[in-house]
This record gives C-alpha cells, structure tokens and sequence, in this order.
C-alpha cells in the first residue's frame, strides 16, 4: 500500500521539484502540495494523508508553529526539509523538539533536490513507519533524579529517528554528577551544536559538541559532531574522545556502532550502553559487543519507541539486559552506574529484563 504524501512548501518550484521526484519513488504517492499552513489543514482534513514533507518559514504561519497545533489536534508523521542556514538550523532543531521525525536539509541556495531525494524518500518511508503516539509521550517532562556519589563509568547513548527528543527525557532527569556521558544522534552536520546547546539550556550536567580530546568525566556529555565519528579511548584512568572522520557505518556517520565498539574495548565492564529509538540496525553490534564484554545495557522497549527498529535488532542480537519504557530509562541508567561491574545485571548472555 503507497505511502500517501502531502507536499508543504511556499515555493512552487520546489513544490513542483518535489512532487516529481517523490511521485517517482515505489511505494510513494504525492496526493496534494500547499503552499502554507493554512491550506495544508483543509488538505489534511480533506484528504488524510499518512506522512507530511514541511518547510519551516512559510507566509501566514511558520511550519515550527502549525507543526505543534498539528501535533496537538491530529497528529500525524512530519519530515521537515530546511536550508541550513544558522537560522534556519536553529527553527528546525526547535522542529524536532516538537514532534518533527527527521529533518532533510536543502543542498544549498540554488535548490537541487537530485543529491538528497534517496535520503528524503529514505525519511518518508521511515516516516510512515512511526509510532506518532510516542513522539508526544516523549515530550512529557521527567522528574530530576538524584545521585548521592560521582561515579567514573562511562555512559554511551546512541538514537537515530525520534532520538533528540528521547535523549533530551534522559539528560534532563540526570543529576549534576550525573555519569560522564557520549552520544550519538543521527543528525546532520551543523545540527549538533545547537542540539547540545539547547540540552545544556534544559540540563543540570554540563552538554557540548565533542572536540577532539575532550575528557570524559562526571557531570559532563558529549555528543557527536554531525558528520563525524565519535570513539572512545583510554589513557591510564583517564577516559578522552576522538572525533574522526572515516567510512560511514550502515550509511551513518556519526555511528552508533563506532561509538559502542570503542566503548566496549576501552571502557569493557566499566560502562553503560543505551541504545534508543530509530530506524535501522546501526547500534545493535556495538552494543552486543558491550555486553559481551561485561558492560549493562538497556534498549528502549516497543512502546516508548518512535521507530522500534535499532532496537529490536539489538534485542534479536541478544545485546538488551534491560528493555525499558523511556520514563524508566534514567533511574535505571543511574543505577547501573553505581554497581559494580560483574554484578548479576551485568553478566553477559541470559534474557532481557523488562519494565
């Protein structure tokens, strides 16, 4: 059954270019295009379409504003595609903080969209595959936790589709001493920063960009570069990250798999792995590969995700020893931080634990 898309963007050039390039992918059929919001509610209505495309700033009302009534009053799967511009980056990270499930940037000022429509058609497939429920329940605040001591473990997240807004739930309930803490989110270069940015606005522990040669240390996350590799290494009892370029992994990068591989061979049972929502699989052999070497690891259960992807690949690789509601992510994640390693949640093998 066709994908049934509804196109949203002022100009009739790239309207017209989308429709185009989008009608001719399997499996996708562009019902309407509007040119700002207003027209797209009565489209919406009229014609129930299972995914939306949206620009950002519209005539009218801008796309950030009708993305939240939208998400409000009928809910539906929303693929922002925006220019990257310093402005433009900020609306469209405040995108996804409302409930967008993937932004697309335009290639530049003189619109093409042959180089990214693969990745567009990829966002819209995904899109329609979304459990939309979530990406509101996500959004619920979560009570601050406490942690009566500092610990030296090392805590690795990695998300993909819906997983700005699952990180943010889990580092806005972490203390201030919270557990030194990597990330990686899928998201394209010149998101990042502004994405740790705003997490450290909402956050007690201090969030930035990685830079080559940053600590890891308590109180403290760091989250990966767009476009580039975040890995771990170890000297003495000191813990760093290294930001590199390199070959993408499962069409990524940053990885999640890079990141949990390198975890797992400097930091073994010393460390966390948390693998959330997203599509695809990317995430699932690093974190087998964590828990083999006697690391805990928590996977975000079905209901919670926006897309049950990654994770159900790491539960089927026999990589989860906790498959958890996002709510209950946080307490869990400070728990297994103040264990010692070799405890019984932290043996490899065995069946997940739920909650």
């Amino acid at each position: 059954m066709s994908i049934r898309l509804l196109i949203v963007d002022d100009s009739a050039i790239v309207r017209r270019v989308l429709a185009q390039e989008l009608g001719a992918a399997a499996g996708i059929d562009v019902i309407a295009t509007a040119p700002d919001p207003y027209v797209a509610r009565d489209r919406i209505v009229a014609l129930r379409p299972d995914v939306l495309t949206l620009d950002i700033e519209m005539p009218r009302m801008d796309g950030v504003t009708f993305l939240r009534k939208l998400m409000q009053y009928y809910p539906l799967p929303v693929v922002i595609v925006s220019s990257l511009t310093p402005r433009g980056s900020a609306l469209a990270l405040e995108a996804l903080e409302a409930g967008a499930v993937e932004v697309i940037a335009k290639p530049g000022p003189a619109y093409t969209v042959g180089e990214m429509s693969a990745e567009l058609v990829r966002a819209i497939r995904t899109a329609a595959r979304t459990n939309v429920k979530a990406i509101n329940t996500g959004r619920a605040p979560i009570e601050r936790l406490s942690m009566t001591a500092t610990t030296t473990k090392v805590v690795a997240i990695g998300a993909s589709t819906g997983g700005t807004v699952a990180i943010r739930s889990i580092l806005s309930a972490m203390p201030a001493n919270g557990p030194g803490t990597v990330v990686v989110q899928h998201m394209p270069e010149g998101f990042t920063r502004l994405f740790a940015r705003r997490l450290n606005e909402c956050c007690a522990m201090d969030v930035r960009e990685a830079e080559d040669g940053d600590q890891v240390v308590p109180g403290r996350v760091l989250i990966a570069p767009g476009n580039r590799h975040l890995v771990l290494r170890r000297s003495g009892a000191t813990y760093r990250v290294q930001v590199t370029d390199g070959p993408r992994v499962w069409q990524c990068r940053p990885s999640v798999d890079v990141l949990f591989r390198s975890v797992s061979r400097y930091a073994g049972a010393n460390a966390v792995g948390v693998l959330l929502t997203g599509m695809g699989c990317d995430g699932a052999a690093g974190l087998k590969a964590m828990r083999d070497g006697g690391a805990f690891t928590i996977v975000q259960d079905e209901r919670s995700c926006v897309v049950f992807g990654m994770p159900k690949e790491a539960i089927a690789a026999g990589a989860a020893e906790h498959v958890l509601s996002l709510q209950h992510i946080p307490a869990k994640v400070l728990e297994l931080a103040a264990s010692e390693p070799g405890s019984p949640d932290g043996s490899p093998g065995g069946a997940p634990h739920r909650a």
